[in-house]
């Protein structure tokens, strides 16, 4: 299969920014279509952002028979539901995390993807990055040496009150869906393999969403991992990775640049290590032209989305019931 992938944004959202420019530069991705709610939204952003058709319904931009991709940036609790219905109009995905909110919408989105013979992959940017692909080199090849503790942070203070994020747990609502997912998953991918054992704190809001989550992970071999998320708390981003022989700092693990800095220190010797990089974006959206054009395993499998999501899911049991829960 050789072909362009004419891409399709499932809505105006404001998260489409960051996807449109790598989408323009690709020479195998082309960005045909948007739809909105409304004929008049999707007539302005398409102008606006020079894209070739406007759809006035969503239902009629998954009719477009010459659209190949759909990127779904859609508030949290509709990724599933609007995720399968592009799937089943013949459509691949791309996905705004969290792919779902609990692994029964993510086993869904799966029977749907294998049915129809579509990929589908959630939009974790910054796992396709040269810096974290680095980062999980250094780890394996044991100049940490064995791995002991990881620590990590992604908090920021977002006081629009009207912002879905903080209106509403049941539709993913929370720091932990929005940025605790990022420490949890770079976490499960450096150390490899799933936490044994969760425990969680939340501080709550008054709509009912954790404002800032606090979280421990157990995995086997004695390796523990620590995390925070917050809505109220000013910027803070890190990663730090804890081995017996080294410590690895990760200063901007999430939204990494161009030319990164990353710190490994062993005893009083710290090592700075600059990791040649690439705009954040065009990682995945390249990984779903290697997936559909040439047969590439996602680099986010939906199995690693699923199990992302049951570690989500496992922190906020934990913080209702003030118990550690099993994985």
């Amino acid at each position: 299969m050789s072909k362009v992938l004419n891409w399709g944004l499932l809505s105006t959202a404001r998260i489409n920014r960051a996807l449109i420019p790598p989408l323009q530069v690709s020479k195998r991705n082309h960005l045909l279509a948007v739809g909105s709610r409304s004929q008049g939204t999707a007539d302005a952003y398409a102008k606006e952002k020079k894209i070739q058709r406007a759809y006035g319904s969503y239902e009629a931009l998954l009719a477009d028979p010459e659209i190949d991709v759909i990127y779904n940036p859609l508030p949290n609790h509709l990724h599933a539901e609007w995720t399968i219905k592009a799937v089943e109009a013949g459509k691949h995905v791309l996905c705004e995390k969290p792919l779902a909110l609990n692994v029964d919408e993510v086993d869904a989105i799966k029977s749907a993807a294998h049915k129809h013979g579509r990929i589908v992959a959630e939009a974790f940017m910054y796992r396709h990055h040269p810096q974290t692909l680095k980062v999980q080199e250094i780890v394996k090849s044991g100049s940490l040496g064995t791995l002991k503790l990881i620590r990590g942070s992604f908090s920021y203070i977002l006081s629009r009150e009207e912002d879905i994020r903080l209106l509403d747990p049941a539709m993913g609502g929370g720091s932990i869906w929005d940025v605790g997912c990022y420490p949890i998953g770079y976490t499960r991918a450096v150390v490899g393999e799933e936490p044994l054992e969760v425990f969680g704190w939340q501080v709550m809001g008054e709509t009912g969403i954790d404002e800032t989550f606090v979280g421990q992970m157990r995995f086997r071999d004695d390796v523990h991992a620590q995390f925070d998320s917050s809505f109220v708390i000013p910027y803070h981003v890190f990663m730090e990775i804890i081995g017996s022989e080294g410590t690895l700092n990760i200063p901007h693990p999430f939204k990494p640049g161009v030319n990164e800095k990353i710190y490994l220190t062993r005893g009083e010797k710290i090592e700075t290590i600059t990791v040649k990089g690439q705009e954040l974006y065009i990682g995945e959206v390249e990984d779903m032209a290697d997936a559909i054009l040439l047969g590439k395993n996602s680099l986010v499998s939906l199995d690693d989305s699923r199990a992302n999501v049951a570690v989500i899911s496992a922190f906020l049991e934990s913080a209702r019931s003030g118990k550690p829960v099993q994985m």
